[in-house]
């Protein structure tokens, strides 16, 4: 059969939803020997991959997300390519599309925590509209925890033997990548104290500014002995964050990096005292799981999917509305170092559970059920 994959996120450097993208084709290539595949990519990553052999092609489909071109552009060329199925990787699909297809949704953040930039009542309308329309025809939809599959059935009234939980993976290190040297990282990035480590986008569900209040209060009952360090691209709708930090005076404290590259990124995680994770709500939460990975102990909000992927012993969990609760976590990580231990053992441990190899395997298992019911 000929199957579409719509990749216009795909990308290995990217988070999310393009490194799913990315994880799945590579793996699709070695997994699955029967079936033909179309890759859907906009500029960037089409000029970047390379077909893996002679059952995958490349077409450009370079139509922005949440456009008009999206919507009639991109289904013109989905019908011309006359596919037996299609796997839309994110809702954001044509809604007009009629044949098979199978669309993995990793969470409704919007439905709940709409942000900055999906205020105006005609953003609103269109996600509405895009999300209750792809999931209803939808042959399939892959969730990517239970909790996403809990919130599909309850707000957008999906029926539940229409939804498969596929975990991600999250075994796709570069070991070759050397992580940059203790002194130099610390160096770099002016860095003189044990840090607690948030890596992420800056999105009101994140909870960053909660973070932050709550290691100010920490640091204070710690003579100030302590550092924070958020990674990721600062943005200007989010002016709260850095304001934040200047009006409790932390700026010798807080360190808003921007984007660091993969070696840094390695190396803050490896000499982090603690990951922070105090969002309000996820779909499913890598970065935990990255940490536990690279043996970093972790402290987690105790809400959405975040106690599902992270486990009942690999990680301390707080309320992300106390931030006395926060900073009361981040007091025990901090000085308890038996505790510290158990929680990186455990973390080794939970860690091995998500595997990219199963998602793929349990991904080609949802195309072929749907296939077969079209067809036989």
């Amino acid at each position: 059969m000929r199957i579409g994959i719509d990749a216009r996120m795909y990308g290995a450097n990217f988070t999310g939803i393009g490194r799913c993208t990315y994880e799945l084709i590579k793996r699709l290539a070695t997994t699955d020997h029967e079936h033909e595949y179309v890759i859907f990519m906009r500029r960037e990553g089409f000029d970047r991959f390379t077909p893996p052999d002679g059952r995958f092609t490349k077409v450009l489909a370079d139509y922005p997300h949440y456009s008009s071109g999206e919507q009639f552009g991109f289904l013109r060329l989905l019908y011309r390519h006359r596919l037996d199925l299609i796997h839309f990787t994110h809702f954001n699909a044509p809604i007009f599309y009629r044949k098979p297809y199978v669309v993995t949704i990793h969470d409704l953040t919007l439905s709940f925590y709409p942000g900055k930039k999906m205020n105006h009542f005609l953003y609103r309308m269109a996600y509405h509209l895009v999300i209750r329309s792809v999931t209803r025809n939808a042959k399939r939809i892959i969730a990517v925890s239970r909790n996403t599959k809990k919130d599909l059935e309850r707000v957008l009234h999906v029926p539940s033997d229409k939804i498969e939980v596929i975990y991600n993976g999250v075994d796709h290190h570069d070991d070759s990548i050397t992580p940059s040297s203790h002194s130099d990282l610390f160096k770099k990035l002016h860095l003189g104290r044990p840090y607690f480590l948030y890596t992420g986008v800056w999105r009101d569900h994140k909870n960053v500014v909660g973070m932050i209040k709550a290691f100010h209060t920490f640091n204070q009952a710690h003579d100030h002995a302590y550092d924070l360090v958020i990674t990721g691209r600062p943005h200007p709708a989010y002016r709260e964050i850095p304001d934040t930090v200047k009006a409790f005076g932390l700026t010798s404290h807080v360190h808003l990096t921007g984007l660091v590259d993969e070696a840094d990124l390695i190396a803050l995680y490896k000499n982090a005292l603690s990951y922070v994770f105090p969002s309000f709500y996820e779909g499913f939460g890598f970065p935990p799981l990255e940490a536990m990975y690279y043996g970093t102990p972790v402290i987690a909000a105790n809400v959405s999917a975040i106690p599902e992927v992270c486990g009942p012993d690999a990680t301390l969990y707080f309320d992300p509305r106390s931030e006395s609760e926060m900073a009361e976590a981040m007091h025990s990580v901090a000085t308890d170092i038996p505790l510290r231990q158990r929680l990186i053992d455990a973390g080794f441990k939970r860690v091995q559970q998500f595997k990219w190899d199963d998602s793929t395997k349990k991904t080609l298992k949802v195309y072929n059920s749907v296939l077969k019911k079209g067809f036989f």
